[in-house]
């Protein structure tokens, strides 16, 4: 018995997380998985309510599941940065959940900007540290509103962060067993002192302990050039918490759109969450329009991470059954509702 989180939060959360429980449900049914579902109200909804953005018994509650299934986090009434700060990140540090899963996978029948790509050519894995670099919020203001306005924001980068990052994207090149070739991302040119750490790790942890992996480096930038040109060179890149949050997003592009782009939080010994991509999207909330094909990656991510390796691969195999049928993998443009979709996806993974 798996005890799972759910998160619907804001806007299609909740539209989208409904139909990944429906697949999972379906799916568990078929390989003798269970389930049960326990339902939090954490979100724009709840702070406008409330002024609470979480209880102080959330972090401790939370800990007691398996993992935690979320459908979006962001209101429109709420000024950017409260709820992301409030509810995301906070859950994120305290669970530690120090790494960014992101897969970026082209299927079958879903278009992409890049020209004479196909599914063959983009299929590798981002795995971004998660809980240190910029967004830990160290600095601060000097003469704010002032001509003479002086803002720091520093990237903390600990041996220990990166370190546990880079093995567990060793190891995660090592399970998926495709190019066994890792990159690093970062920029050893310029932010010298954080790319050095991150460099110096990379090297002795792989020559140490995986020398069956290809160590390759390229700078952030060229990576983004190369995302676009040469997606196929890629097998698994490991990057540093900011660059790895805007690389996924040229990801998400190159993968035919935030619709179809799921990712994990995760701590490998703790409580993992996993979400669509593509945000709370509030101008199509309750129009039963949104693509919850993300949703149900993300739901396929879960059973894969709690080791339900069969049921997650069937999954899959419907999600690319449903998609050849679909016109298009934006909302509102796809040929089905978002109840529909998910119908055919439960019905196509419980055969």
């Amino acid at each position: 018995m798996y005890k799972i989180a759910v998160i619907g939060g804001d806007g299609t959360g909740p539209e989208v997380v409904r139909e990944g429980l429906k697949v999972l449900d379906a799916v568990n049914g078929k390989f003798g998985v269970r389930m049960e579902y326990t339902s939090f109200d954490f979100g724009g909804e709840r702070y406008l309510r409330t002024g609470e953005l979480l209880p102080e018994s959330a972090v401790a509650e939370l800990r007691q599941f398996d993992a935690i299934f979320l459908g979006a986090i962001g209101h429109p009434d709420v000024k950017p940065g409260i709820l992301e700060k409030g509810v995301l990140l906070n859950l994120r540090f305290q669970l530690d959940q120090y790494i960014n899963l992101r897969p970026v996978k082209l299927y079958p029948n879903v278009d992409t900007p890049l020209k004479d790509k196909g599914p063959e050519d983009i299929d590798f894995v981002v795995v971004r540290e998660n809980t240190e670099g910029l967004y830990t919020g160290s600095g601060g203001v000097l003469k704010k509103g002032t001509p003479d306005e002086v803002a720091i924001q520093t990237s903390i980068n600990t041996r220990k962060g990166v370190e546990r990052c880079i093995r567990y994207a060793f190891e995660y090149t090592r399970r998926r067993n495709k190019g066994k070739a890792l990159t690093l991302c970062a920029k050893t040119n310029v932010l010298t002192f954080a790319s050095d750490l991150w460099e110096r790790a990379f090297h002795e942890v792989g020559q140490a302990d995986y020398p069956d992996i290809k160590r390759e480096y390229a700078h952030v930038d060229a990576t983004t050039m190369w995302m676009v040109k040469n997606p196929e060179w890629f097998d698994v890149i490991v990057t540093d918490n900011l660059f790895g949050d805007i690389i996924t997003d040229l990801g998400a592009m190159i993968q035919g759109g935030l619709g179809v782009a799921p990712g994990g939080s995760i701590n490998p010994e703790g409580v993992s969450t996993f979400e669509p991509m593509g945000g709370s999207a509030p101008k199509y909330a309750g129009k039963d329009v949104i693509n919850p094909m993300a949703a149900i990656g993300a739901a396929m991510m879960m059973l894969d991470t709690l080791g339900e390796k069969e049921a997650a691969a069937r999954v899959e195999d419907a999600m690319v059954e449903v998609m050849q049928k679909m016109k298009s993998m934006s909302a509102g443009k796809m040929g089905y509702s978002t109840s529909q979709i998910g119908d055919m996806v439960a019905e196509a993974a419980a055969r």
